[in-house]
């Protein structure tokens, strides 16, 4: 244990053993007779027995046989019949104490020969009706003629509370110097703990502690507890409320006890420290308020017991988690607490061991209690404020260990700052070499993604090329097939002009017209005449798709322009699907759905590239179908929402999983053969839709299609 705990010890057991020992020593019949050694005692069954009636049951009375009476156990008071000692002069012994404050009702009957000398009463927890009160307990004039061989005083006590009383007779200046002591004591043992208590408050609202919060609480209540005990309370704050005074020691008390409780868990911190401890004192505080709460409901005996079983229970479990802070824990306050619990035990038990004359009756007995308690507070203030001074020095030692940790990493960076910066020069070195080859390979990576692009360019226009040479040679193919069957039914018209002209006036006229009337049905000129008209009506409508195709390709052919500039959306499209028109399958309708939208700025030939790839892999997909439906749909659709143009293309393909929907537009991601594709058509399109500030939205679903959103400010 600490040597300055042990100290502290003996210095306080050294300053109260005289007083012990003195206690001890002393005998009752030097300054005052205890009159219960010589009484007798009878317990009535109602509260309506008169003196006379007692006075007539001289047989019903029962040796008491000890100097104390527990007032507790009867429910209906008791009376005591008592008779002075033999040879007690009664001109000295002039005054009779019940010395206990507690006792709701005292009368006092002074009987010679069976007939009422005097009789005083005292009532209510200190409110006085009819008996001389000194200081805070209560006497009664023993009358002067009062013959001490033939007489005895009847006594009738009640109270609800269990308590231990002695009743004695002595001079009235002995009495009265008790009560001037007991007064003297009661103002320096409300001096102190008032002075502890606005201590403690000051340092609370300096220190912002919890600890000091409980334990101002803790001082009140137990100097009010203390108070009331002494019957100090009802003196000097009278409460004209009898049931307030018949439970004031017992509410008092266990406000006192959940005062201390609190103090004590946050002081040892129990949570941490003892948590099993932590628990017992929560279910103790729950059980407290509950029995506190039953007080008010009339539950007065079974508070009393209660209270007494939290004090105890809690005192021992206080005692438990002290030891084991300051022996296990090593906290140092806990000793404080520890010293200051032993000598309120100490002083709690020399004040019940006065009550049962185990130890004389004296003032220092007496005031036991009160002076443990001034213990307890003084120590428990040494003990906060060595609390305080632990956890600074133990924030000092965790500074000076923060303190040599940092010296030591400082010294430890430094060591490691050698060993970085070679291993920096070092890999320096190496990143410069690895900076040349991926330079390097970044240029090769460049001139490979060109031509990529070039090539995904070369594919798209190897494509385009390929359907306007189909959609241009079929009207050329038109026309080409109508020129040779023009030509012979011209040639048989010129015959037939020829011999117009060589018609001879002079000769038959008749005949020479006969012959070419003959040749004529034998040409069928009629026929000739309408197939020449629907030669060249052929010939027209060739030359009228190919005049059709090429402007659609000069619509289309902008590929490289850079400047932006108002474009119809649908002539786009409409320009798109001209081109590459021979790639639809047979089976393919196209249904548009061409709103009426604003043109948009955009750059023309990257729109209408994003068209074709996108038209292109619409196409793709419902060729790929396993199963083709009898016709398969191409949705086109433009709208416009807000400031923007919505430009819709959905098939009616093979659709896409979410994993594939995921990569489309990464670079060189494709689904197709290898060497069908190069997975740019549609990274190329998501860029030129991003460069536009647009967004293309995708909904796919397996087997039932896909649709391609595409959204396009105007401006």
């Amino acid at each position: 244990m600490n040597k300055n705990l042990v100290r502290l010890y003996l210095l306080i057991l050294a300053f109260i053993m005289p007083f012990i020992a003195n206690a001890q020593v002393e005998k009752p019949g030097d300054s005052l007779i205890n009159i219960l050694h010589n009484s007798e005692i009878y317990i009535p069954n109602n509260d309506l027995v008169s003196v006379n009636q007692v006075i007539d049951k001289t047989n019903e009375f029962k040796k008491l046989g000890s100097g104390l009476i527990n007032l507790g156990n009867y429910k209906h008071g008791v009376w005591i019949r008592a008779i002075l000692p033999q040879g007690t002069d009664t001109k000295k012994y002039t005054e009779l104490l019940i010395d206990q404050s507690r006792i709701r009702e005292a009368e006092v009957f002074f009987v010679s020969d069976r007939k009422i000398i005097s009789q005083t009463k005292y009532t209510n927890y200190g409110i006085i009706t009819s008996s001389s009160q000194i200081g805070n307990l209560n006497t009664f004039k023993i009358p002067e003629a009062y013959d001490n061989s033939n007489a005895s005083i009847y006594i009738k006590l009640s109270t609800e509370e269990v308590v231990m009383t002695p009743i004695f007779i002595g001079s009235t200046q002995k009495i009265s110097n008790i009560f001037s002591i007991r007064d003297v004591f009661f103002g320096i043992y409300t001096g102190i703990m008032l002075i502890m208590f606005a201590y403690n408050l000051f340092l609370y609202f300096s220190i912002k502690d919890t600890s000091y919060l409980n334990y101002i609480f803790c001082i009140l209540f137990t100097w009010i507890t203390q108070t009331t005990l002494q019957g100090y309370f009802t003196k000097y704050f009278p409460v004209e409320l009898p049931i307030f005074n018949e439970i004031s020691v017992v509410l008092f008390s266990n406000l006192g006890l959940i005062a201390s409780i609190m103090f004590t868990k946050s002081f040892l911190n129990t949570k941490k420290n003892s948590p099993k401890n932590n628990t017992l004192f929560n279910i103790i505080l729950l059980f407290t308020t509950v029995n506190t709460i039953l007080l008010f409901f009339g539950s007065r005996n079974l508070s009393f017991i209660g209270m007494q079983i939290s004090i105890v229970a809690s005192s021992i479990i206080a005692f438990i988690a002290a030891f084991n802070t300051y022996f296990k824990v090593h906290f140092k306050p806990a000793g404080y607490y520890l010293v200051s619990w032993t000598f309120l035990f100490i002083g709690m038990m020399i004040f019940i061991l006065k009550d049962y004359e185990v130890i004389g009756y004296s003032l220092f007995t007496t005031y036991a209690a009160q002076f443990a308690s001034v213990l307890e507070v003084l120590l428990l203030s040494f003990a906060l404020a060595d609390r305080i001074n632990f956890f600074k020095a133990e924030n000092e030692q965790y500074q000076k260990q923060a303190l040599k940790i940092s010296m030591e990493n400082e010294e430890l960076i430094r060591e490691q700052n050698i060993v970085l910066e070679q291993r920096v020069n070092e890999r320096t070195l190496e990143l410069q070499d690895a900076n040349s080859t991926l330079s390097v390979t970044l240029n090769n990576l460049k001139s490979a993604q060109s031509q990529l692009v070039d090539q995904e360019k070369m594919a798209g226009l190897g494509q385009l090329t390929a359907g306007i040479a189909h959609e241009i040679n079929n009207p050329i193919n038109f026309v080409t097939s109508n020129i040779k069957p023009l030509e012979l039914d011209i040639n048989d018209l010129n015959e037939v002009i020829h011999m117009y002209e060589k018609l001879d006036l002079n000769d038959d006229i008749q005949k020479q017209i006969s012959n070419i009337e003959s040749f004529k049905k034998r040409i069928d000129i009629d026929f000739v005449r309408d197939e020449i008209k629907s030669l060249l009506a052929g010939i027209g409508e060739g030359a009228k798709r190919t005049a059709e195709i090429i402007r659609s390709l000069k619509n289309f052919s902008r590929l490289d322009e850079n400047d932006t500039k108002p474009v119809a959306i649908a002539e786009g499209l409409d320009s798109t699907l001209v081109l590459i028109r021979s790639t639809f399958p047979s089976n393919l309708k196209i249904v548009k759905d061409y709103q009426s939208v604003p043109e948009v700025e955009c750059m023309p030939g990257k729109i209408n590239q994003v068209f074709m790839n996108l038209i292109t892999n619409a196409i793709q997909a419902i060729k790929s179908k396993t199963n083709p439906d009898e016709e398969e749909y191409l949705y086109i659709k433009t709208w416009q929402e807000g400031t923007d143009v919505k430009i819709s293309i959905r098939d009616s393909g093979t659709g896409m999983p979410d994993e594939v929907k995921q990569k489309i537009f990464e670079p060189f991601f494709t689904t197709k053969d290898v060497g069908e594709g190069t997975g740019l058509g549609l990274s190329i399109v998501f860029r030129i839709i991003e460069n536009h500030h647009g967004n293309i939205d995708v909904v796919t679903k397996l087997n039932q299609g896909t649709e391609f959103i595409i959204t396009l400010p105007v401006n």
